[in-house]
């Protein structure tokens, strides 16, 4: 596991729970874990399982991305991205692998093509 995410969770746990006045016994409680493991927890010495995550989230009423330091531009940058070279085909991956190697001004040259291209058919 990621030890920096682990400490990250744990310390952002540790604030929301501080915040809310409770200790880690009660939350634990909420939560459904034994207080020792939910210590780990906020020690960075553990991870939680994904339903622990969830339940945590809950409990302390902080969202599970602020949980795991997952910021809205993290997210935003994510939704443009193309997708994992593995999902495409062989010839696709041929083809973006060249690309890349290509310059800014011969891809825009092939944008405009492509788009010239396209605009003549008809589907």
């Amino acid at each position: 596991m990621d030890e920096e995410l682990q400490r990250s969770l744990g310390e952002v746990a540790r604030a929301a729970r501080e915040r809310l006045g409770l200790t880690q016994a009660q939350v634990a409680q909420k939560v459904g874990l034994v207080p020792g493991v939910y210590g780990r927890i906020e020690r960075g010495d553990m991870m939680p399982s994904v339903p622990s995550l969830r339940r945590i989230s809950i409990v302390l009423g902080i969202s599970s991305d602020a949980l795991m330091g997952v910021s809205l531009s993290q997210v935003a940058a994510t939704v443009d991205e193309a997708p994992p070279d593995g999902s495409l085909s062989p010839e696709l991956r041929r083809i973006v692998h060249q690309l890349r190697t290509w310059s800014p001004k011969r891809l825009k040259v092939l944008s405009k093509v492509l788009t010239v291209l396209a605009s003549s058919f008809e589907d």
